[in-house]
């Protein structure tokens, strides 16, 4: 029902896009791949298709770069808007167990704010340099409230704030940051027709962000999330190189295109160039570490027989094999649970240089209890006190016209 509903919210829009913006050609003679766009089955089919079309290392990277050229082009990034100063606010840092929270914001463009939460570790020793980690979110974590403020979902959600934590105390500074138009993101709505290009600019920001900040390793980044933050996760590592490791979660298949305009309402999986799915996409990454976390209730219950094994036959043509896993739950379902979390922990641990004997366990599983998950309130970076800044874009066309046209 909720799926139906996103999609529905997303034709009426692409429609109203349509009539009222207009389109270049490619747009508009060839379908979006949107939702359940193909059955199992035909999505399993287009991966034996796809992989015809290549059969080593060379012949791979040149179906991936006119791949990750259709992203871009789709999305609206081929060309890039200047990156103008951050500005960075960090403010209100409170400590806790091995780990600090701060609320945290940059502009990604002039005047339009990214909000967030930084969590870092409590380590403050100068001949220390952390491992940096992006945290984005989807519309599954808390209430059923797709969009808007919602007081315990995204960020604000307890196991966001788990990851968040558990991370920092491991050894990263850690960047949560709410979707374009949910919680504090209020400049833009989150259907909006650029969404995707919004929600992808922020992230290179993000990533900005992180790389500045003179504690930080640039060369030990990485980047999950969940659902809609699994499809963040995945499209930035795919157009960006300094993604290091890539921890999609519950979103990745060869057959679902994502249930959201900021997923799919643009032509980033097919055009005049390329057709392709976010199995394909995910592959980008390689030959860098990916782990792939599916369960048994929704479209990822098919990621061990389809998906899998064409993102190994990718790191195959590297020599890679071993950087890219499978972490299935088949009696699990569509969140960011205890055993998500756990499997994130281990494999950023491995590939970023992170030290779990940092944090508690048993039985070799993370002990989360030390987290102190904070409300609404306290993980503000705008309040009352402190309001959004009077230079704040409030006109949503004024943010598109940072972006060149399709």
């Amino acid at each position: 029902m909720f799926t139906r509903f996103l999609i529905f919210t997303m034709l009426f829009f692409l429609a109203d896009w349509n009539h009222s913006a207009g389109q270049d050609n490619e747009v508009s003679t060839i379908p979006l791949r949107q939702g359940g766009f193909w059955t199992p089955e035909e999505g399993k089919q287009k991966l034996e298709e796809y992989a015809q079309t290549w059969n080593d290392r060379a012949s791979w990277e040149k179906r991936a770069a006119a791949i990750r050229a259709g992203i871009l082009r789709g999305a609206g990034l081929s060309k890039l808007p200047p990156r103008e100063p951050l500005n960075p606010i960090i403010r209100d840092e409170r400590n806790y167990d091995g780990y600090s929270i701060a609320n945290a914001t940059i502009e990604s463009l002039p005047g339009f704010y990214v909000t967030g939460n930084l969590y870092r570790p409590t380590d403050k020793s100068a001949s220390n340099r952390y491992a940096g980690i992006l945290l984005t979110h989807g519309h599954c974590t808390g209430t059923k409230t797709p969009f808007g403020v919602n007081k315990t979902g995204g960020r604000f959600s307890a196991s966001t704030q788990s990851l968040g934590a558990v991370l920092a105390r491991m050894g990263a500074v850690v960047f949560a940051y709410d979707m374009t138009g949910v919680n504090e993101a209020v400049q833009y709505p989150h259907t909006g027709r650029r969404a995707m290009t919004v929600q992808l600019w922020n992230s290179m920001r993000a990533l900005d962000f992180l790389t500045s900040m003179p504690e930080v390793d640039a060369e030990r980044i990485g980047m999950t999330g969940a659902s809609g933050g699994g499809t963040q996760t995945f499209l930035l590592a795919a157009v960006d190189d300094r993604v290091r490791v890539s921890i999609p979660v519950v979103q990745v298949s060869c057959y679902f295109f994502g249930g959201c305009v900021c997923e799919s309402g643009l032509p980033i999986h097919v055009g005049a160039h390329h057709e392709t799915c976010n199995t394909e996409i995910a592959a980008l990454h390689a030959p860098k570490p990916l782990l792939i976390i599916s369960d048994g209730k929704d479209w990822t219950q098919h990621v061990p027989q389809a998906t899998f094994p064409y993102l190994q036959r990718v790191y195959r043509a590297y020599g890679a094999k071993g950087s890219v896993e499978n972490l299935h739950l088949p009696e699990e379902g569509h969140d960011y649970g205890p055993s998500k979390r756990q499997g994130t922990y281990t494999f950023m641990a491995k590939h970023l240089d992170l030290d779990m004997s940092r944090v508690p366990t048993q039985n070799d599983i993370v002990d989360e209890s030390f987290v102190t998950v904070e409300d609404y309130d306290a993980l503000c970076v705008f309040s009352e006190s402190h309001p959004l800044p009077a230079d704040a874009i409030q006109d949503a066309s004024k943010v598109e016209a940072h972006f060149q046209k399709i």
